[in-house]
């Protein structure tokens, strides 16, 4: 029995020392698998990197690591993104964006009727009620499914993943919103299939952000509250967290507040301002896009300082305008959109039959966060500061690619995410 236990301590022993030399002097292996987060308004492809540890979030486009989750089609082919933002003032039926809305749901005539008012593209229903939008290229009509405009973002992706890998990419995890059905799931695995990704695993965006948070590795169980605002939707979950093992218990939000509201109203503020020092409107559409493009670079400003100047040349107006906006300008013409923040929050608290005591960690997530007026109404609001130790915009797609490296094998080993079923529905609120 003695040598017995030898023979399986010594096999134990020259197991861990060929993990260890294996991971301090082999090359790392390349990932295997890919994390993708397919926002509404942002799209991004992430790696773990073994040994280190660290995810790395790829430049796709420009630069820049996420694009705007927009496809046009235009006499010149079909644009992504940027590319896509660009040319949509000129090109606005053709434009689709917000794919993620109707990806996997149906919808009835009148649900139909109220969504083609919030959009310039074409929207129409097959005969099982699912979205298509209509879109014309030279005389040629398409019906194209949200799945398929999804599947067009993800190629984009994938190409910029094989540029870093110098290889194929077949794999992948995704997230979604922790409110859809299995339906909306097995679309959104499908935009992926149609791109020729193998999906491995698709988890919901909270248990995503936590994950890039490192909650998953508390052995005790924690309480987090996760507060995501995007570009259009404000989302908040409550999870309970303990080693690895994740459930979620209440969501609430509010799927027409995000950053393109404030964007909007400062886009409104300006066009008065306009009105008042030149004595026209402006109605020139590329002379709004140009403003419009001003404003979110205004906004990510006001972000860093306390003010920040604006100037463009309005050739319609045959006039350049140029102002300086201070950050307390841009908090108050938004300061109701910002109360309504708390709504939601209230909300799940509420229905969990919990005090701001209770919480353990307020996790943020989306780019609108990283609004300093933001973080303090959430931070006076729960009487201690959120954790921001990650970028908020890409915590979703870190929190997907620390998944896919698990389950990809890649080193060091970490705790893979157990999401507990659950049947708790979203409290849509105003």
């Amino acid at each position: 029995m003695g040598s017995t236990f030898l023979i399986l301590g010594g096999s134990v022993i020259a197991l861990l020392l060929a993990g260890y030399w294996a991971q301090h002097y082999l090359p790392p292996p390349k990932p295997k698998i890919v994390g993708i987060d397919l926002g509404t308004t942002y799209s991004c492809v992430g790696m773990y990197q073994a040994v280190t540890g660290q995810v790395d979030i790829l430049e796709t486009q420009d630069k820049h690591q996420c694009i705007p989750s927009v496809v046009a089609f235009s006499v010149s082919g079909v644009l992504v993104g940027y590319d896509a933002v660009a040319q949509s003032e000129h090109n606005p039926r053709n434009t689709v964006y917000d794919a993620k809305r109707f990806i996997g749901k149906v919808f009835d005539k009148e649900e139909l009727l109220q969504a083609q008012k919030q959009y310039s593209f074409k929207l129409e229903a097959d005969e099982y009620g699912m979205i298509r939008y209509v879109v014309s290229v030279n005389d040629t009509e398409k019906h194209l499914y949200p799945e398929e405009i999804g599947s067009i973002l993800i190629t984009f992706l994938k190409k910029a993943v094989e540029r870093n890998l110098t290889a194929p990419v077949t794999k992948v995890v995704m997230s979604v919103p922790a409110e859809f059905d299995q339906q909306q799931r097995n679309y959104t695995g499908k935009a992926a299939e149609l791109s020729g990704l193998e999906v491995f695993r698709i988890i919901n965006e909270p248990t995503a952000a936590a994950l890039a948070y490192g909650l998953h590795k508390h052995a005790s169980l924690q309480n987090i509250m996760v507060v995501d605002l995007g570009g259009g939707t404000l989302d908040v979950s409550f999870l309970n967290v303990q080693g690895g093992m994740f459930l979620t218990q209440a969501m609430a939000g509010n799927n027409r507040l995000g950053g393109q509201d404030f964007n909007q109203r400062l886009q409104n503020y300006l066009e008065e301002m306009i009105m008042k020092r030149i004595g026209k409107p402006l109605t020139d559409k590329e002379d709004l896009q140009a403003l419009r493009l001003h404003v979110e670079d205004l906004k990510l400003n006001l972000t860093q300082k306390t003010e920040a100047e604006i100037s463009l040349e309005l050739h319609s107006l045959h006039s350049t305008f140029s102002t300086i906006i201070k950050r307390t300008e841009f908090e108050e013409i938004n300061a109701d959109l910002f109360a309504k923040i708390l709504v939601p929050i209230e909300t799940v608290l509420k229905t969990i039959d919990m005090g701001i005591e209770d919480i353990d960690e307020i996790v943020l997530v989306g780019g609108s966060t990283r609004i300093p007026r933001v973080r303090e109404i959430i931070g006076d609001y729960f009487k201690k500061r959120p954790n921001t130790a990650v970028d908020p915009e890409l915590a979703v797609a870190i929190g997907v690619s620390i998944q896919a490296g698990i389950i990809g094998g890649m080193w060091p080993l970490t705790v893979s995410a157990v999401e507990l079923p659950t049947q708790v529905k979203k409290i849509h609120v105003h």
